[in-house]
C-alpha cells in the first residue's frame, strides 16, 4: 500500500489509479470493514487525525479531483462523508523521500513521464498535507525499489 504524499499532479497514471485503489482499500480499513492491512504503517497518520474517516475522505477527494482533471472518471460516491477541518503535518523529509521514490519506478515504467517531471526541483505534497521541518516519517519502511 502506498497513500503518497506528493501531489496527485505529478503521478503517473499508473500510479494515481493504484493511489486510488489502496486509498479506497484504506477508507474500508479506517471504517473496520476489512481485517487486511489493519496494521498497515500508512495509517498511522490518518489514524492520528482528529477525524480519519474525514482524513482519508480529504485524501481520496483530491484523487478524484486530479483525475477529473485529466479525464478519467473516478466513481466519486465510494469517498465518505466529511472532509478534514485542518491539514495533516508531513516532514519535509519524507516527502523528498516519496519524490526519489517515484522517480525510480518512473524510470522503469514511464521514461517519459519522469522526463516531464525532471523539470521539478521539489514537488508539492498533497493537499491534505502540511509541509513541517524533519526527516523520514517513523513508519515509513525506506527501501530500493
Amino acid at each position: 500500500m502506498r497513500l503518497w504524499s506528493l501531489h496527485p499532479k505529478v503521478l503517473d497514471r499508473q500510479g494515481l489509479l493504484a493511489c486510488w485503489r489502496e486509498s479506497l482499500l484504506a477508507q474500508k480499513v479506517l471504517r473496520g470493514e476489512t481485517r487486511g492491512y489493519r496494521n498497515h504503517p500508512q495509517l498511522l497518520r490518518f489514524r492520528a487525525a482528529p477525524d480519519p474517516l474525514a482524513a482519508i475522505a480529504g485524501y481520496l477527494s483530491a484523487l478524484a479531483d486530479e483525475a477529473e482533471r485529466r479525464g478519467y472518471s473516478f466513481d466519486r460516491a465510494k469517498i465518505g462523508p466529511g472532509r478534514p477541518q485542518r491539514q495533516i503535518p508531513l516532514h519535509r523529509g519524507q516527502l523528498a523521500y516519496e519524490w526519489e521514490h517515484l522517480k525510480r519506478k518512473l524510470a522503469r515504467r514511464d521514461p517519459e513521464r519522469l522526463d516531464e517531471l525532471e523539470r521539478i526541483a521539489f514537488p508539492d505534497p498533497h493537499p491534505l498535507f502540511e509541509i513541517v521541518d524533519g526527516g523520514i516519517a517513523d513508519w515509513e519502511r525506506p527501501s530500493g525499489n
